[in-house]
């Protein structure tokens, strides 16, 4: 179980961090991926057509990636009432002090002067996406693993409340590019929403984009390249980038490029392997937009989302009391 929020725009953080790890789990497990636009609406989105857009255009480039419906159940949270129905049986058996406890909340609430209540009880839609489908596995960057081990907390508080209604979920974080970071502050993870467009390679960038980004990266004074997330992040990141892109277990990108002197020639190779990267996922994010295909597709996963998570709440509101 999987989900990225339509929210900005996908970047080549997102795709390492995500996207690719789950192009091979969808190998090995009956999975699911979501676009959360629910999730979206937490903090202040403006026109409501650009959340349409985004949703269209994330599913596009989900596919275009390599997604495979075959292997995988896709669909658009919002067309999962279950989903809201669950999440309200969930926050009645969920205690303020978890939700005051979620570093997010606190780190978003901080930027807005009215917070709605969405920011503060959407762990608890994020539980009920994930244990409405019994998963056992959800992928995660290791800032989202707290809200993975909320999801637990609430499926085992209601499996010895309640009876053995839910899987309990483990949280699987990548090694290598879980949190690819800020092109322009090394210290912060690449964001979709980032303030500074240079900081973030987006997925569909130009290659003449993406040179100026990565030509711009923030390095340091040395002359050296050398990996050292304290005293040399911006070098750190670029080569974790391209470890994570060419397959290159992380210690031997280290040695590929231990005692290069020139920044220019480190820069043009980490370029080359993103270009690589990202051409063919264009090409067919290109051919995508212009047909119906992901339209079959959501459809697909929308009616097979429905089934299942109809049947799991079916079982749960039983078992809390509801109905006649």
């Amino acid at each position: 179980m999987s989900g990225l929020q339509p929210s900005g725009e996908l970047t080549i953080g997102n795709y390492c961090g995500g996207i690719r790890q789950f192009l091979q789990y969808q190998k090995e497990y009956d999975s699911f991926l979501f676009i959360p636009d629910m999730h979206t609406i937490t903090v202040p989105q403006g026109d409501p057509h650009l959340i349409r857009e985004r949703i269209r255009r994330f599913a596009n480039l989900y596919l275009a990636c390599g997604l495979d419906p075959d292997n995988c159940t896709f669909y658009i949270q919002s067309e999962v009432p279950a989903t809201n129905q669950l999440t309200w049986i969930l926050e009645c058996n969920t205690y303020m002090g978890e939700l005051s406890r979620m570093t997010q909340f606190k780190s978003k609430s901080e930027k807005q002067t009215n917070v709605g209540c969405g920011l503060f009880t959407y762990p608890i839609l994020m539980a009920a996406d994930i244990i409405l489908y019994d998963s056992n596995v959800v992928p995660v960057g290791a800032d989202q693993k707290q809200h993975v081990e909320l999801a637990r907390d609430i499926a085992t508080r209601m499996n010895h409340k309640y009876g053995d209604l839910f899987v309990v979920p483990e949280p699987l974080i990548a090694k290598v590019g879980a949190r690819i970071k800020d092109l322009q502050d090394p210290t912060k993870k690449m964001s979709k929403s980032s303030e500074d467009p240079m900081g973030s390679i987006f997925l569909l960038d130009s290659e003449a984009d993406i040179k100026k980004k990565i030509n711009r990266a923030v390095t340091d004074n040395d002359a050296y390249v050398a990996f050292d997330e304290e005293k040399k992040p911006g070098i750190s990141n670029l080569i974790t980038l391209y470890s994570a892109l060419s397959g290159t277990p992380l210690q031997d990108a280290i040695n590929h490029f231990e005692g290069m002197t020139r920044y220019g020639d480190f820069k043009k190779e980490v370029m080359e392997v993103i270009f690589e990267t990202l051409r063919p996922v264009r090409e067919k994010y290109e051919q995508l937009s212009h047909s119906d295909y992901v339209d079959e597709v959501l459809n697909k996963g929308r009616d097979r989302a429905n089934a299942i998570a109809n049947s799991k709440y079916d079982l749960v509101r039983k078992a809390v009391g509801f109905g006649r």
